[in-house]
């Protein structure tokens, strides 16, 4: 059994270095985390809904929803937080999201019942 701790291993290239990880991540600004976050939820929903260059290969309507979903959750949550320069964009690539929902599903959800749209309120497509 070692008698060195984990803290006391040099980096190597198959460990990654948490420390400097941690102090880069606090050098990026909350609003900048959000919209990234966002954005990424934002790709994996095109790619979900199968808005992508491949179309319907990665298509999954349930997946679609939940990231959707979350993505309305997440802009409602931060709406304080971010200015409009930011949220603007956000909201219309949103929106156009859930009216891509709408557009894909075979069973219609009733207006309000869409993905996000308890945050967004109804979407008519």
């Amino acid at each position: 059994m070692s008698e060195t701790s984990p803290s006391d291993t040099p980096e190597t290239a198959d460990s990654p270095d948490f420390d400097a990880m941690a102090r880069d991540i606090a050098e990026v600004p909350a609003v900048e985390v959000i919209v990234t976050v966002a954005v990424n939820l934002m790709s994996a929903a095109a790619v979900k809904l199968g808005l992508t260059e491949e179309g319907d290969a990665h298509k999954d309507l349930d997946e679609a929803r939940k990231l959707v979903h979350a993505l309305a959750g997440l802009l409602d949550a931060s709406t304080t937080e971010i200015s409009s320069f930011h949220a603007a964009p956000l909201r219309d690539g949103l929106k156009s999201l859930q009216l891509a929902f709408r557009e894909a599903s075979l069973v219609k959800d009733e207006p309000g019942q869409g993905p996000g749209e308890k945050y967004t309120g109804a979407i008519y497509g």
